[in-house]
């Protein structure tokens, strides 16, 4: 049975923990929250900590699962790695591209596995939209969205976010990972826009974004994210992706609200157009939030016991990373950010 330490009980935070409580092969030996206490019956007969280090000494575990905000999330992995666990990340894998290599390398040297939370990776008809996406070939067009209207508590969280994150960062790396994934080239060139839209934040933020990415295949693509209640409802979820041979697009995913996180990975149905004539997939039953942080877990626990190569997967973070930190960078320098350099 795999020992689990989790760090931030958040809403991913609590979902992962959710998971590993419910799987048999898994055995949760202690919680890290600031606050010291769970809002979740089935996590409350846990151990409570409030410090990382203090829980990652007292608990020896042989997996570490860090849902904690961004700035933290470097650090915490490497001294997991370090003592010899294993590490589950959330997205963004850290503050810099210098910091995620180094959580890499750690991981590389140690031997541990090193999985970061793409939870679009884990879902059915996500993959399926990649494949057919892949089967049509490249260079590629790709645009994608998610502008989220949030009120109460969701703006709320936003703005704590974007304490350290902007939106197109702390979205745009799923989004990006999924690019990287199709096109199987390396990003080059970023240019970024952004707009602070509310006096509720850091006057050096943002909460709205878009930037332009080209990949090294001559693949562009195109992503935008926005939080707050000012932002528009109209056209929230945008998930085409253009081919020489044809396209393909989520056809029912922007259907409900943008606060809804379960729409956030819904596909309900995929086009597939050629100039030969249309096809339609339908996706029905796709997994809601807790049941794609299942499959989250499941996959990083595989990962341990099968020792699966995922030299990939954490090449495709890092890089994912380093596009939205360059259309960050952008967008406060107002000048286009080559990553070869980066990415080196």
């Amino acid at each position: 049975m795999i020992r689990v330490l989790v760090a931030g009980l958040g809403n991913m935070g609590a979902s992962h923990a959710l998971a590993h409580h419910a799987d048999p092969k898994a055995n949760i030996v202690g919680l890290v929250t600031r606050s010291g206490r769970v809002d979740h019956a089935d996590l409350a007969s846990y151990p409570m900590f409030t410090d990382f280090g203090a829980a990652l000494a007292a608990t020896t575990p042989d997996l570490v699962i860090i849902a904690t905000y961004t700035d933290t999330h470097a650090d915490y992995a490497i001294a997991a790695l370090e003592a010899g666990a294993h590490v589950f990340v959330e997205k963004p894998l850290a503050m810099t591209v210098a910091d995620a290599k180094r959580v890499v390398e750690t991981a590389t040297r140690t031997g541990r596995k090193l999985v970061v939370g793409y939870i679009l990776r884990h879902h059915p008809s996500w993959v399926r939209l990649i494949d057919e996406a892949r089967a049509l070939g490249g260079p590629y067009v790709f645009r994608l969205n998610l502008n989220q209207q949030s009120t109460g508590d969701e703006w709320e969280t936003h703005k704590a976010l974007m304490q350290t994150t902007s939106p197109i960062v702390d979205c745009g790396v799923h989004y990006v990972d999924v690019m990287c994934q199709i096109t199987d080239a390396a990003p080059v060139r970023v240019h970024g826009m952004g707009l602070r839209l509310s006096d509720e934040i850091a006057p050096d933020m943002y909460n709205y974004g878009q930037f332009q990415v080209v990949f090294a295949d001559g693949s562009v693509g195109w992503y935008e994210a926005g939080w707050g209640p000012m932002m528009s409802e109209t056209a929230f979820f945008v998930k085409d992706i253009v081919s020489p041979n044809g396209a393909v697009s989520i056809t029912e995913g922007n259907k409900g609200a943008s606060s809804d996180i379960d729409g956030h990975t819904r596909v309900g149905g995929i086009l597939v157009h050629t100039p030969s004539g249309d096809r339609s997939i339908d996706m029905p039953e796709e997994p809601g939030h807790q049941v794609l942080c299942d499959a989250e877990q499941a996959f990083m626990l595989r990962a341990i016991t099968d020792d699966i190569d995922l030299t990939r997967h954490m090449s495709d973070a890092v890089s994912s990373l380093a596009v939205c930190l360059a259309a960050d960078e952008s967008i406060r320098t107002g000048q286009p950010i080559s990553l070869e350099e980066a990415l080196k």
